[in-house]
């Protein structure tokens, strides 16, 4: 019975790994440059491939981020349920915001084919209303699905060190990092800042514990010590 205990979280470890590197992989995928542009309108339709790419990359996204917490439960509700349940939760917001900003991407897509269709008139309309899309997708992906997920990851890391399922330095990393996320959400939420160096700057001490921590669940996996005294 230990030992199926411990091959389970072995197997578990490893899925979280992948999926963490998964995530990391379509997010980067799918930022589409074409929409972030001055000439989206016109450019969106002229480069519908990307435009579908970068839809199709963020929606594998939900996988990681709903599957990650999902998969993590069994394990971490043996040290503390609560934190474990709202990681699941907090996981399951985050991919249904992640559907809303795919679908507010194609909706910007819908957009500029009916732009090119009218030409210059109702330039206005098209302006205003692409502006504001725009502004919903980038409130949906920077600031509701970031501070989902992150505070998803926030909660794991207060497991990891509370239990040393994984080393204590990495699960401070993992706080700090997630702390540094959330303020950059909030700050860009209230328009102190943009996305820009900055926000990039914050996020990026939360993105490599993700992928450190992914490389260090597929070799090494949860400590072991750890698995066996809560499955006695």
């Amino acid at each position: 019975m230990l030992r199926k205990s411990t091959n389970s979280g072995r197997r578990s470890a490893v899925i979280t790994g992948v999926l963490l590197i998964a995530g990391l992989v379509t997010g980067i995928f799918s930022v589409v440059p074409v929409i972030d542009g001055a000439d989206y309108l016109v450019k969106a339709s002229t480069n519908e491939n990307q435009v579908l790419i970068g839809a199709f990359f963020q929606l594998l996204m939900v996988v990681s981020y709903v599957g990650i917490p999902i998969l993590m439960y069994p394990i971490l509700s043996k040290h503390n349920k609560g934190l474990a349940l709202g990681s699941v939760a907090f996981g399951i917001i985050a991919g249904m915001f992640i559907i809303i900003g795919v679908i507010i991407l194609l909706l910007l897509l819908t957009l500029s084919h009916e732009f090119v269709k009218v030409g210059n008139l109702d330039v206005s309309y098209f302006q205003t209303l692409g502006g504001l899309l725009r502004e919903g997708r980038d409130l949906v992906n920077h600031v509701a699905t970031t501070l989902a997920f992150v505070l998803a990851m926030f909660l794991f890391n207060c497991i990891f060190y509370q239990t040393k399922l994984v080393p204590r330095w990495l699960s401070v990393w993992g706080l700090i990092g997630s702390t540094l996320s959330i303020l950059a959400s909030l700050l860009f939420m209230i328009r102190f800042i943009g996305l820009d160096a900055t926000y990039m700057m914050l996020n990026i001490p939360i993105a490599f514990q993700q992928l450190v921590l992914a490389i260090w669940l597929i070799i090494k996996g949860f400590n072991p010590t750890v698995q066996d005294s809560v499955s006695n």
